[in-house]
């Protein structure tokens, strides 16, 4: 196994600037997730590592060797595309050693290294079927065994579960999270999907536009996110925004005032904070509490209800709302469209950032984390 260090890389295409000034370190047996929108820069940033694309400007370290120029084939990583790209008339045994009989390796070798695969992989049962006799999961997992037997310092996946069902996408990255610590490899996984990322990652890279937005691990992230972008990104569903008016400030607390009137304190940095000004308070659908609890009390009319047995989700306008504000409450709640719904804001667990999206260093110490 290996590190990869990403020194100021960047890659563009003509004009167009896709990865900007990347500059990542990725330890030797780290799982670490590249989450961001789709056209933020995520694949492409993987393709780069890969060799499958040129870097632009910059250095990639794969261990401590620059790998600029060295070919894909010798750089010792593996990746698994978001297509299966399995050969249809090939049986899975075939499949999984095809790279291998290419390279004219020992047919001994061959047969252990996919038989060790496909144990890892509960597959060994398999090996005579071909791709078509597969469910979708076991399709994932056999192109999942063709990279493993090549034995790589890095493995790299891209998407590789957005073609799969929901049920089967829990299970799924359950499996692979399972086998990278199983293997204790260094892996780089691609996804869109900030949950995957939460569950999976020990340490998440947001991409936004190109930039590193921010790289930590994921209650980091979640907590003590540095910028509105992380903040809204992090967490399902996204987190609330209001605007709010400072009214104001000291050094480890702000007073903020609601469209409704209400003031009250909320423990984050103020020494860039300007009483007068106004700016947007954050706080996450999970940590809004019932009426009449909390520092702070708000009402809205409600516009959507989503009863999801364990949870129910409540959609209301409020005054000064950048969208829908969403309460998120365990079990069910007796409310309906139309209804007036009042909930309480927990000054600890709120977030304030300025006009350009940065944010205000929150100064609440959650439970296992230090801000």
């Amino acid at each position: 196994m290996a590190s990869v260090t990403l020194k100021n890389v960047c890659k563009a295409y003509g004009d167009v600037l896709i990865s900007k000034n990347v500059d990542l370190d990725i330890q030797e047996g780290e799982f670490v997730v590249f989450v961001g929108p789709s056209g933020c820069g995520k694949s492409t940033l993987l393709r780069c590592i890969a060799g499958l694309e040129d870097i632009t400007s910059g250095d990639l370290y794969i261990g401590n060797e620059r790998m600029n120029d060295v070919e894909p084939s010798k750089r010792g990583v593996g990746m698994v595309f978001q297509s299966y790209a399995l050969y249809p008339h090939l049986n899975l045994y075939d499949n999984m050693s095809f790279g291998l009989k290419l390279a004219k390796a020992d047919k001994k070798e061959v047969d252990q290294r996919v038989e060790h695969a496909a144990e890892i992989l509960q597959l060994s049962h398999l090996l005579e079927r071909q791709p078509k006799a597969l469910s979708g999961g076991q399709r994932q997992r056999v192109a999942i065994g063709r990279t493993l037997v090549s034995q790589p310092n890095v493995f790299l996946l891209d998407e590789p579960l957005s073609n799969l069902d929901a049920a089967l996408r829990v299970q799924m990255r359950s499996e692979i999270t399972k086998l990278q610590r199983k293997l204790g490899c260094t892996m780089i996984y691609v996804t869109h999907d900030q949950v995957e990322a939460m569950t999976m990652a020990d340490k998440i890279v947001v991409l936004d536009a190109g930039f590193v937005s921010q790289v930590g691990k994921p209650l980091e992230l979640y907590h003590y996110p540095q910028n509105r972008f992380v903040a809204g990104f992090i967490g399902s569903p996204k987190m609330n925004f209001m605007s709010v008016f400072i009214e104001a400030v000291e050094k480890e607390r702000v007073m903020v005032q609601l469209a409704n009137g209400t003031t009250f304190w909320i423990p984050v940095d103020g020494t860039t904070v300007t009483a007068g000004e106004r700016m947007s308070l954050g706080v996450r659908p999970e940590h809004l509490l019932p009426k009449n609890e909390g520092d702070a009390t708000i009402e809205g009319e409600v516009n959507i209800v989503e009863k999801l047995g364990n949870e129910t989700q409540v959609y209301m306008h409020i005054d000064a709302a950048d969208a829908d504000m969403i309460y998120r409450q365990p079990d069910t709640l007796a409310v309906e469209p139309g209804d007036k719904l009042s909930v309480g804001i927990p000054a600890h667990r709120c977030h304030l950032f300025h006009s350009d999206g940065k944010a205000c260093r929150r100064l609440y110490k959650e439970a296992g984390l230090d801000s």
